[in-house]
């Protein structure tokens, strides 16, 4: 008989079992539901629903660069073990291909109905936690940077003013900003981008640390200063210490590399992804 993907999907949507199994089930039942999930039930293939309470706090960050788009997945999983497995592994490229050629740009049905039909061959719950896509223009440059088994993903985009001037200088340093990232994973992108009630009660924490210095007040006001710009080159990109050289900050590689090629480099975007956050 005939069998409705609308039908197909109900089905999979009730039981957690993949796709094709579904469909089966319904045939072999002449479409009654009933006896199609009980079917499913006695081969076992609905387990993935009783699954999907279980907490999913292990995972793995999938990126990828192409001429006009960066892309990051994030899907978590029970365990460890299964963060490593091939199986796993090719669901997260698998996706980004499909995201890729359909042009999706978030989480969706099929996107989700792909890490359901890997639950029913695993048999571990697993949750599809992240879809995002940067648009890119002719003159950005991306890279990517993924740390050890998948835990950590970062996407960086440098911008430069000339696109005829993109050297293989730029895209060097594109990488170096991922490693920094990935490394530090700093709060705000520069000093102008800290959000204000922040900044305004770490003022008044460093001006409470030296209010009982008996110092004159413009004193104080430099030590505070003073204490801030240093709080800066913990939090801030830009003001950090380049992880490349670390007697000169981000802002100040990134100047360098402008006069090296002759025209303005500078950061446009970037994403720190690491697994559970």
């Amino acid at each position: 008989m005939s069998i409705k993907a609308a039908d197909v999907k109900k089905l999979r949507d009730i039981t957690g079992a993949g796709m094709m199994d579904c469909k089966k089930a319904l045939v072999d039942a002449d479409g009654d539901f009933k006896k199609a999930e009980k079917h499913l039930k006695e081969l076992g293939l609905a387990a993935a629903a009783k699954r999907s309470n279980r907490a999913t706090d292990n995972g793995r960050i999938f990126t990828r660069i192409t001429d006009s788009k960066a892309i990051v997945v994030e899907i978590a999983c029970e365990t460890d073990f299964v963060a490593i497995n091939k199986d796993f592994i090719d669901l997260g490229n698998n996706m980004i291909d499909v995201i890729i050629e359909k042009g999706y740009s978030a989480i969706n049905d099929e996107l989700e109905s792909m890490v359901k039909d890997l639950i029913s061959v695993i048999k571990e719950n697993m949750s599809l936690k992240k879809v995002t896509v940067t648009d890119l223009t002719e003159n950005q440059v991306a890279t990517d940077y993924i740390h050890g088994p998948g835990t950590i993903g970062v996407i960086m985009v440098l911008e430069v003013e000339d696109a005829a001037k993109i050297t293989d200088s730029v895209k060097e340093l594109a990488f170096d900003l991922a490693l920094h990232i990935a490394a530090f994973n700093p709060i705000y992108q520069d000093k102008s981008s800290i959000d204000p009630e922040y900044l305004k009660e770490q003022t008044e924490i460093f001006e409470k640390q030296v209010e009982g210095l008996g110092k004159p007040a413009n004193v104080v006001e430099n030590i505070v200063k003073g204490k801030l710009n240093k709080h800066f080159t913990e939090i801030c990109f830009l003001q950090q210490k380049f992880v490349k050289d670390d007697k000169i900050s981000v802002e100040k590689a990134l100047a360098n590399l402008s006069k090296e090629i002759g025209t303005t480099c500078k950061v446009v975007n970037y994403s720190y992804n690491k697994v559970g956050e």
